[in-house]
């Protein structure tokens, strides 16, 4: 997965690679990288 650090929260859902089921993504950085990352799984 390639994200493109930003100021501001990201959050975007896609599906995952391996098995195909939706994940959210959240994701902040700053210019040296990432500051945070999540996966979670939206599937009930």
């Amino acid at each position: 997965m390639i994200v493109e650090p930003s100021p501001e929260e990201q959050v975007y859902i896609e599906d995952c690679e391996v098995c195909c089921r939706p994940i959210e993504i959240r994701f902040r950085g700053d210019e040296d990288g990432l500051t945070s990352f999540e996966a979670e799984s939206i599937e009930q």
